[in-house]
């Protein structure tokens, strides 16, 4: 499919037309052209912007996790997964759906622009409310599996302070995002390429601080019996006024109905991701999992909502829902096809996966210099987390290339299916690499240090 777009411009004086000019774009291969350099020229800053925010949320995480909220109540840790996640469950899936709104012109009359506003920020508080709720019912669930106990108060604790910490985030970056997508589009910038990116850097800082301070304030009041549950009861009570917001827009309703199961599928696998940091993170050969936690999986998160945003613009621009282009009719497509071809979907990709690296030794030696000594530098680990970064980036790359045509062949839109489920296998991925990479580095250290020990006792005496 060629496409061919013309530009006209009318100059006026007066009534009177004095003059025109005319510019014609002819496109190959589907698309207007987008140049390999003007892609990594806006994904490269934002991607560096969020790889420091997530930088200092890892440090927020490190230095909280000795708070005695987080010491006595340790499911608040299998929490930071699900809850930082939200921002991969509801505001990147908001900026996805904002920017194909933007870039397909549905947000141009202020109208419709007020409408879809108003709709989507009540449509994620009523996700917020409920997955915050349900993030804390699931790592409840995980530490009774494995401890066997259950604390009424701390129950109560752990409820407040995911659903207000959730309520608040989304409505904070919610706004965020709104303005982002709005100002990107009057200045001429693609959406997709600088708002998920925005959401998930800011999103895990502001989450991670929201559910520390909040924990922290509940854990202070905890002898008001009627502080907890008095909150989560208001927050249930606004759920209708939401709703009723929400119903200005059909396709908003219809994600009301029919949209949870990704959301609410996304939140369990990052809770297992939330598990695996809450068993490590208090062990030595984990020392700095704290970290690094955020940043790999945020910038996994980051990378592949970047990619899955412009896929399902590519689609919603040149093709109709349940209807795939000729070049993407086969669902499992050949890794060689997402990566290594002309196509503009393939050159992103590329550009995606080569700022992996760089942006991992720029985080982790900004890290280095912030923590010293308290961090682990052995070359072996850094080459073992380059080689985790480089991983994840890449199945999650070819995952969003096959669950952006299975979504769409079903006549699903990839911005509100494929988002929540990527970015949880990221949070699940990253966190799983990642300590295998510590323990690997743990494992070798003591095979080094037991064959010296080995060589001094087998030596002269």
């Amino acid at each position: 499919m060629v496409v061919t777009q013309l530009n006209l411009e009318f100059c006026f004086r007066g009534k009177k037309l004095r003059g025109f000019s005319c510019e014609l774009t002819r496109s190959p291969h589907g698309v207007l052209p987008e140049s390999f350099f003007t892609i990594m020229c806006q994904v490269v800053v934002p991607i560096l912007l969020s790889g420091l925010c997530m930088m200092a949320a890892g440090l927020v995480m490190n230095t909280v996790q000795h708070w005695p909220v987080f010491v006595e109540v340790k499911d608040l840790l299998t929490l930071v997964p699900p809850l930082v996640g939200l921002k991969g469950n509801l505001e990147m899936t908001l900026a996805s759906r904002l920017s194909t709104a933007a870039n397909t012109g549905q947000i141009d009359d202020p109208q419709e622009q007020h409408r879809v506003i108003s709709s989507n920020l009540a449509l994620i508080q009523v996700q917020a409310t409920v997955v915050g709720l349900l993030a804390a019912v699931a790592a409840l669930l995980l530490g009774v599996v494995s401890r066997e106990e259950v604390d009424v108060a701390k129950v109560e604790l752990l409820c407040a302070s995911s659903v207000l910490t959730a309520f608040l985030a989304a409505f904070a970056l919610g706004v965020l995002m709104i303005c982002i997508v709005i100002g990107a589009r009057k200045l001429g910038v693609n959406p997709d390429n600088i708002a998920t990116p925005i959401a998930a850097s800011l999103g895990d800082l502001i989450t991670l601080s929201i559910l520390a301070l909040v924990s922290s304030f509940f854990y202070r009041h905890k002898d008001n019996r009627y502080l907890t549950p008095l909150v989560c009861l208001s927050f249930a009570a606004l759920t209708p006024v939401w709703v009723l917001i929400a119903k200005q827009s059909p396709p908003i309703m219809k994600i009301l109905k029919f949209g949870w199961f990704p959301i609410i599928l996304a939140m369990v696998i990052s809770s297992f991701g939330g598990l695996i940091l809450s068993k490590t993170v208090s062990k030595q050969q984990y020392k700095g999992m704290a970290v690094f936690t955020p940043v790999i999986c945020g910038v996994g998160g980051n990378l592949v909502a970047i990619q899955t945003s412009r896929i399902s613009t590519y689609l919603h621009m040149w093709s109709a829902p349940g209807v795939l282009p000729l070049q993407m009719k086969k669902f499992w497509p050949n890794p060689c096809s997402t990566f290594c071809t002309s196509e503009i979907n393939s050159m992103s990709a590329r550009v995606l996966l080569m700022l992996v690296v760089p942006g991992h030794l720029i985080f982790f030696y900004i890290i280095y210099l912030v923590q010293g000594q308290s961090v682990i530098n052995s070359q072996t680990f850094v080459v073992l987390y380059l080689l985790a970064g480089l991983i994840q980036v890449t199945i999650l790359l070819y995952l969003a290339e096959v669950m952006v045509r299975l979504t769409w062949h079903q006549a699903m839109d990839p911005d509100n299916h494929c988002i929540p489920y990527l970015t949880g296998l990221g949070d699940l991925l990253g966190t799983s690499l990642l300590a295998l990479c510590f323990f690997t580095d743990w494992l070798l250290k003591s095979k080094a240090e037991l064959g010296d020990i080995s060589e001094l006792a087998s030596g002269p005496p």
